[in-house]
């Protein structure tokens, strides 16, 4: 199973106030008994640095930066080009860019499933641990 791990999951997991926080780790503690590949975006290395930091928590965001182990994709040209397509055809929702070009990039490489807490995955129609956690497999 390849798992895209969005920056809401990583603020979850790290941030132990994060309500979030009880369900993730045991999302994670899922994913890695599964043997899950669990991935990572440059682009949402930058989005959790900067949301980890902007929430006041800026030597937490570079001890992650600096200890991640996850591997990192590259969004490429390709995905940066469908993610303004994307963005373009779904104009009536607020997606980021990162979550566009994350988009792109997952149906690029065939990920499975996003570990997220971002509900525009699901606008998108992607499948996200919620729906394993709604089956009881979590």
């Amino acid at each position: 199973m390849r798992v895209l791990v969005d920056s809401s999951a990583i603020a979850a997991l790290i941030l132990r106030n994060d309500q979030r926080h009880p369900e993730a780790v045991r999302a994670l503690r899922y994913f890695t008994e599964k043997g899950a590949e669990l991935v990572l975006t440059n682009f949402i290395v930058a989005e959790t640095y900067n949301l980890l930091a902007a929430r006041a928590y800026p030597a937490k965001a570079r001890e992650w930066l600096l200890a991640n182990t996850w591997p990192v994709e590259r969004v490429s040209e390709e995905d940066e080009k469908e993610a303004r397509r994307i963005l373009e055809k779904y104009a009536d929702k607020d997606f980021s860019y990162t979550d566009a070009t994350s988009f792109a990039l997952m149906a690029r490489l065939s990920f499975d499933l996003v570990f997220t807490y971002d509900r525009h995955f699901t606008q998108y129609g992607l499948r996200t641990q919620e729906d394993l956690l709604a089956r009881g497999e979590i």
